[in-house]
């Protein structure tokens, strides 16, 4: 059975949904429905993580490669610690790398999803957060990713859009998406990962 190893933070795991409705889940899940044959997806994520500590979470995981499909989104919460965007693009390139190694040294086997754009959301606004500016440093972040994946032949796939299209669609804690918006996000995903698939 192909294997999916996804990587990132708390929208990667599906904070304040249930653990099905994540959208590495509803990806493979997905995939599978259209019989393409995929494992349950391992997550290496945690609700927080840094570039830097999601680094130190690979560390310490139980990896054991090649992956068919590994995935890849981070950087929300460097944005939100104010961490300059030079710093992240250098921990996100060397994090990608490991992506690629992980599936084998095929690059192609990689997809990146960009960062959602947290500014829309119900927290954003409750905190009194500027939504332009989280806005601007989010999309700085995701044009630096999209220019790392670029460069070393990984996919990548923007849900930024989405996020923004959608602001309504959240879970309970008004700051992340709903099993809603992770389904979009999946399907907006689906075919990019069915090409790494196919690497």
């Amino acid at each position: 059975m192909p294997r999916f190893l996804a990587l990132g933070d708390s929208y990667t795991i599906g904070e304040a949904v249930a653990a099905h409705e994540n959208w590495p889940s509803t990806l493979a899940r997905r995939l599978r429905q259209d019989n393409i044959p995929l494992d349950e997806p391992q997550i290496v994520a945690v609700t927080g993580w840094t570039t830097d500590e999601l680094a130190q979470g690979m560390d310490a995981a139980a990896l054991t490669p090649p992956y068919d499909l590994v995935t890849l989104q981070i950087g929300v919460n460097n944005q939100y610690r104010g961490r300059p965007a030079d710093d992240y693009r250098g921990e996100f390139a060397g994090l990608l790398d490991r992506a690629i190694a992980l599936a084998g040294d095929l690059a192609a086997r990689v997809v990146v999803a960009s960062i959602p754009d947290w500014g829309v959301t119900r927290f954003a606004r409750d905190q009194g957060r500027d939504p332009a500016r989280i806005g601007a440093e989010l999309d700085a972040y995701n044009a630096l990713a999209c220019a790392e994946a670029e460069r070393a032949g990984a996919r990548f796939v923007d849900i930024t859009g989405i996020s923004r299209l959608h602001p309504a669609l959240l879970a309970a804690d008004g700051l992340h998406p709903s099993a809603a918006q992770y389904a979009l996000w999946a399907q907006a995903i689906e075919a990019a990962a069915r090409a790494a698939l196919r690497s």
